[in-house]
């Protein structure tokens, strides 16, 4: 009986025997990265392997697996992790309509973001916000403004925010062709986009054709350009709670899509299936489910406290916590956690690639092509410099820390609009500043009498980070996060309108917000309007080289500014009929798109622009673009297309877009391209995209409602 335990005991051991004497595959850099995944996974025990699940992922020392924290943030610049370069927010920087300018931001991002994770790590910290794995971009659709965290995105049209997530994600992951510089992560998949109160529990009913073109059409993109993560969200779609989804994760992300990458949670989202959407009785069956579905890793704590339970159960087995696993370690494999250092190109980045004088310029020249503006009467804007010698600056957020650096921020120096406006103008010239009002009181304000004695007042308004944004962090905003109407705060009106009645001069109004509001409540009592968003840590400086003509503004609106919000559907209801420009057109303040400048530009088409088109073909139209004022400037030529008479058709939709600087009286050549395949919409009938024959036009403008250049064309099945 000894003799037969001894050899069993002996068969149960032989194989790890043998792996742990043949060589490590998994630390062998020369090895393909599946047989190493493979190698480690073998390596690893199931109770090992189960408290890798999570995002805070426990060391396995005799491996030489670090604990590592998978939540790291970086929207707008490295996040909740110190000194980082700030950029403007999200929105801000779709404002930008800059493609190439985003891309540079995110590798900027990625190189601080490598600093910090070296840094941190030779000192043997393993910390939270300070790893290289992103859950970053947001590429939700802002499609109604109430919705808080709208600021996050890069607003309402999917074919621009395709192609700026797409970019950032570029940025971010960077080019070598061993190593990823951080992972990024597409969120949140999907049909996510408020309210935020009920955020845990809802259940967004859409049918195909608008799942298909508008709130999935982001996350495909970004599928197929490689981002590395997808974040599934904490609703439910059509009853689907999206973490343990198999339309959404199995059938289109895995199946249909081929997505190599890692599927992470938001955090919480697999507690809010059995304990608000109620559709699974307790979490073991979560765990088994959101496994079986295609979820990799857990923002909580639930997959490292059940799946084990999964298992014995016989919900789970160990081949679907191996799937799950491999998925996560192709990811650090590809980001170099188990290479010699030597090997990593971003190794040697240190505290001087860190919110540097090179990295502060980009946030300013962002800053810069951000800002929109709104009004300019009697072409108050530029200022004179030599013409006005003193200013006086007002407002709740002329010197607001928050107004400047939005959600999910980093920390460290910033220029508030104060101390941009007052380095602009130099030490010759006077300088005054008050507070001027509070977010609350209509009848008690301050700075009247002494703006009435300067040349021009600049008065900075609006809303700030705590206002709007994210369930729990924006404190004060009245929907649980959300706005509940387009207002700005009644007391920054009454001041303004104080101001107007006393002050006989210049009032140049500054409105930070992060969304849609009401500008015609205040645009009357202002001589010149600018939108800054959340500009970040040079925003300051870039309203003052924009007041002062250093640079002409050449931002556009991300998102319709809509007069009333009872000219849209419900809040809850997820169609898009009425919403945004593509299928609303009732009045706006401002329409999608919307941008003044400085000088003013002519469009010539050339006129080799074909007229018919196959499926397999890419219109291609190249316009002049001359510069006919008085200023330098950049223009966003932005190409709309319209649809034959078909019913849901948009009433147009975006499918390019150009920027391009011209000298004064110069002129410069914008070339569209646009694959005929873009033009495909979702057929119920068939389930299946199709290519609609008849006619269509190409039109070129300067935003949704311009019409600067129109050029009909026919496609041909």
């Amino acid at each position: 009986m000894k003799t037969r335990f001894c050899y069993l005991l002996l068969s149960f051991l032989m194989p790890i025997t043998v792996i742990a004497q043949q060589k490590m595959i998994y630390k062998d850099s020369k090895k393909p990265l599946d047989a190493r995944v493979k190698d480690l996974v073998l390596r690893l025990t199931l109770d090992e392997k189960i408290a890798l699940l999570g995002y805070q992922s426990k060391a396995v020392p005799r491996l030489g697996i670090p604990a590592y924290n998978w939540w790291n943030e970086a929207l707008h610049g490295v996040a909740r992790a110190g000194e980082a370069t700030i950029f403007p927010q999200a929105i801000g920087m779709a404002a930008t309509f800059n493609d190439d300018l985003l891309r540079q931001v995110s590798t900027v991002i990625s190189t601080e973001a490598r600093a910090k994770y070296n840094l941190s790590t030779n000192m043997g910290r393993r910390l939270q916000y300070m790893g290289l794995t992103f859950w970053t971009p947001n590429i939700n659709i802002f499609r109604d403004p109430r919705w808080g965290r709208g600021q996050e995105t890069y607003g309402e049209d999917p074919f621009l925010t395709s192609r700026m997530g797409g970019a950032f994600v570029k940025g971010l992951q960077g080019d070598d062709p061993h190593y990823l510089k951080a992972s990024a992560t597409a969120k949140h998949y999907a049909v996510h986009s408020g309210p935020e109160a009920g955020r845990h529990e809802f259940d967004a009913i859409i049918d195909e054709k608008d799942l298909r073109e508008t709130y999935l059409y982001s996350f495909k993109y970004l599928v197929d350009g490689g981002v590395e993560s997808i974040m599934c969200a904490y609703n439910r779609v059509n009853n689907e709670p999206c973490c343990t989804s198999n339309t959404l994760l199995k059938d289109i992300l895995m199946n249909e899509w081929k997505f190599k990458g890692h599927v992470v949670t938001d955090c919480g989202a697999l507690d809010d299936i059995y304990l608000r959407h109620k559709t699974q009785p307790d979490q073991v069956i979560v765990a088994a489910e959101a496994i079986k579905a295609g979820v990799d890793l857990d923002c909580s704590t639930l997959l490292q406290n059940d799946v084990m339970q999964a298992v014995k159960r016989g919900l789970l087995k160990a081949s679907d916590v191996n799937k799950a696993l491999s998925a996560t370690l192709r990811t650090q494999f590809k980001l170099g956690f188990y290479d010699d250092a030597s090997l990593n190109p971003y190794h040697g980045y240190g505290a001087d690639s860190v919110h540097n004088t090179r990295h502060v310029a980009l946030a300013r020249k962002v800053a810069q092509q951000s800002m929109v503006l709104l009004k300019n009467d009697n072409q108050i804007l530029p200022l004179s410099r030599s013409k006005y010698s003193s200013y006086m600056v007002v407002g709740p957020n002329a010197t607001s820390y928050d107004a400047l650096i939005g959600n999910y921020h980093g920390t460290g120096k910033v220029i508030n609009f104060v101390e941009g406006i007052t380095a602009a103008v130099g030490p010759a010239a006077r300088v005054e500043y008050d507070l001027g009002a509070d977010n609350r009181d209509t009848t008690h304000f301050g700075g009247v009498w002494a703006a009435g004695n300067a040349d021009v007042t600049i008065a900075v308004l609006g809303l700030s980070p705590v206002n709007e944004g994210e369930e729990g962090d924006a404190f004060l905003a009245p929907g649980g996060g959300d706005k509940l109407d387009i207002s700005l705060p009644a007391s920054h009106i009454a001041y303004l309108k104080r101001l107007r009645r006393d002050v006989k001069k210049p009032i140049i109004a500054v409105i930070t917000a992060g969304s849609d509001v009401d500008i015609e409540a205040i645009a009357p009592y202002a001589d010149a309007v600018i939108l800054a968003w959340y500009p970040g840590e040079q925003g300051g400086n870039a309203l003052a080289d924009i007041l002062f003509g250093d640079v002409s503004p050449s931002g556009h609106l991300p998102v319709t500014f809509y007069k009333s919000l009872s000219n849209l559907p419900d809040y809850k209801d997820y169609n898009m009929k009425g919403r945004t420009y593509r299928y609303y057109d009732g009045p706006v303040q401002y329409p999608f798109g919307f941008g003044m400048s400085y000088t003013t530009f002519a469009y010539t088409a050339d006129g080799n622009f074909k007229t018919k088109y196959k499926p397999t073909d890419t219109i291609s139209v190249s316009v002049n673009i001359k510069n006919t004022g008085e200023f330098k400037g950049d223009e966003v030529v932005q190409a709309y297309i319209q649809y034959p008479n078909v019913d849901r058709m948009p009433l147009k939709e975006l499918k390019g877009f150009k920027r391009v600087g011209v000298s004064k009286g110069g002129q410069q050549t914008a070339n569209i391209r646009i694959p005929v395949r873009e033009l495909q919409k979702w057929d119920l009938s068939t389930n299946k995209w199709k290519l609609y024959p008849g006619e269509y036009k190409l039109v070129l403008g300067s935003n949704s409602m311009d019409e600067k250049v129109s050029l009909k064309f026919d496609i041909n099945n």
